[in-house]
């Protein structure tokens, strides 16, 4: 399906950046929102055969700590919508791809590993 799609924040690591710095990176780039990550939902691999690329997807949850409402957002980002989970049950077409579900499937069933599983070497 063509069209605007659900994603959460996502991205690729930037030079010497932590998994986590990265999500906050990443959330405030694509939402304009701050974000303080307190746990890794889940570590998840998928592979999309239309691309033939394959991601590695580290979820995290946290706490919402600011929003810069005026903040542009990166290229191809329309807006941070806001979605109950029934919301996002309901429109799997509109979906980047099924690891949009599976996290936030992970997230309500309490999956929840410390931060410090993650080691960064630098």
């Amino acid at each position: 399906p063509q069209g605007l799609r659900f994603n959460q924040p996502a991205g690729h690591l930037e030079a010497h950046e932590s998994l986590p710095e990265a999500a906050i990176r990443e959330t405030l780039e694509e939402s304009a929102y701050h974000f303080a990550p307190h746990h890794l939902v889940g570590i998840y691999r998928w592979h999309a055969p239309e691309s033939d690329t394959t991601y590695l997807r580290f979820a995290f949850c946290g706490k919402l700590t600011g929003q810069e409402p005026e903040r542009a957002l990166d290229t191809g980002i329309v807006r941070a919508v806001w979605l109950t989970p029934d919301e996002i049950r309901s429109n799997l077409a509109r979906h980047r791809s099924p690891l949009v579900l599976r996290c936030l499937e992970d997230y309500l069933a309490g999956k929840r590993y410390p931060l410090d599983l993650l080691v960064h070497y630098d």
